[in-house]
């Protein structure tokens, strides 16, 4: 306690200058948990967004040979079928989900109160954990509505507004084509800013099974049985694997072909199908969004660590300043360590006196500039945020390397002056002028 005092009266006998000293460590970490807020907020936001279209999901669709297979010449259509779909769901080692997709541009929807040209897909309920269909209104698709094939539709959130204005959807029926169907769910407003087929805000989402037998593709040489695209779902650790490849290697290890594992084997189940070969790359197109996700993972981890280190050199230059002031008041307090020494007080204790200072002057100011960067973290997260800022958000490791970072500063910034002021002769120090 008696350090304590004594560390406390040496701090307050200086205000100006201890405030001053304290501000550079103030400023340092205020910029760590701010620009670190920034960087998780924007990583969080973005990611988000990205999900909008999808959580890690292979958009599969029909491509064309450019290799000869079996005396048949390159250039051969390749179409999707069902059956493709029941294939990889029975053979695939690395898709948890699967889902048909059957896509209508034009449909002629009509309520009670307007009418739209809309687009609609017929799918599997997997589809919608797939692709983050998610309502605000009614329910999702489920498998009874596939095994019955009911005329039910979800609609978009914006198709929603154009047919119905305000009211609610669900339980309404509109005509689509002439044919009756039942809203049982509309979506939520999404911030989508990719996709493959148009917004999910506009569109209409039915069963497969009943789409298939009230819509089916108008396309000539298809049949009941073709697919516009096959959507699937890579199983967790597949796509782990993947991103920690990019990371590790860069996205060159696939190409401009599509060279991935998941590629590769979706290849390799569905060639002796359709006669292509497995090598085939453009045999059957693929969008892997894992890889877009790893991308901008790699970008958001080179932002962060840029951030990290602008508030790191931050915070030294604040632990200088304190190492300077702690040098000085050494110089100023040269005649009362004299005075210390000759009336007994040891090395050891004279070090402790001056390492106690100058750790507590740090550690204060740290504490200071926490607080205050969660201020005012908590005072921007109060204003409205654009759709790829989720807020300025504090996690635990950047708490974490925040404390780990203050602390080794302030035991760096207090050692040498201490070590210094514990070193003078006691009759050099007792003879020193200022």
């Amino acid at each position: 306690m008696e350090l304590l005092r004594q560390t406390w009266a040496n701090l307050t006998a200086n205000k100006l200058r201890s405030f001053l000293t304290m501000f550079g460590i103030i400023w340092g970490v205020v910029s760590i948990v701010i620009l670190s807020g920034l960087g998780e907020g924007f990583q969080r936001g973005n990611r988000t967004v990205l999900e909008e279209l999808g959580k890690n999901i292979v958009i599969i669709r029909n491509g064309r040979t450019s290799l000869q297979a079996g005396g048949t010449r390159a250039g051969r259509a390749v179409r999707l079928t069902i059956h493709d779909v029941h294939e990889l769901r029975s053979r695939s080692r690395l898709l948890e989900h699967v889902s048909p997709e059957l896509m209508r541009w034009g449909a002629q929807v009509k309520s009670e109160f307007n009418a739209s040209s809309l687009q609609m897909s017929g799918v599997w309920p997997s589809f919608q954990y797939m692709r983050t269909i998610e309502v605000d209104r009614g329910r999702l698709l489920n498998q009874a509505d596939c095994d019955q094939a009911r005329r039910v539709a979800l609609i978009g959130f914006d198709s929603s507004r154009q047919l119905f204005a305000d009211r609610d959807p669900t339980g309404r029926q509109v005509m689509i084509d002439g044919i009756p169907y039942t809203v049982v769910g509309r979506l939520r407003k999404k911030s989508q800013d990719s996709n493959y087929t148009g917004e999910d805000n506009q569109r209409l989402f039915l069963p497969y099974e009943t789409m298939r037998r009230d819509f089916p593709l108008p396309e000539a040489y298809v049949t009941a049985d073709n697919l516009s695209a096959i959507i699937a779902a890579p199983r967790p650790e597949v796509t782990a694997a993947l991103i920690e490849r990019i990371d590790r290697e860069g996205i060159r290890f696939m190409g401009l072909d599509s060279r991935g594992p998941v590629e590769d084997e979706v290849r390799a189940i569905l060639a002796p199908r359709h006669g292509f070969l497995p090598e085939d790359t453009e045999a059957i197109n693929f969008w892997n969004t894992a890889l877009s996700t790893a991308m901008f993972g790699r970008m958001i981890d080179g932002m962060h660590r840029f951030f990290v280190a602008v508030s790191v050199v931050t915070l030294l230059l604040g632990g200088i300043g304190v190492m300077n002031i702690m040098l000085i008041a050494v110089r100023e307090r040269t005649r009362e360590i004299g005075v210390r020494k000759a009336l007994g007080a040891t090395s050891a204790a004279i070090q402790r006196q001056f390492f106690s200072e100058g750790l507590a002057l740090t550690l204060v100011s740290g504490a200071i500039g926490f607080g205050i960067g969660l201020a005012l973290s908590a005072l921007v997260n109060l204003a409205p945020m654009p759709e790829r800022f989720a807020g300025l958000i504090l996690t635990w490791q950047t708490a974490a390397f925040a404390v780990a970072a203050l602390t080794a500063i302030g035991v760096a910034a207090s050692v040498y002056p201490a070590r210094r002021a514990s070193r003078l002769p006691p009759i050099e120090a007792l003879r020193y002028e200022m």
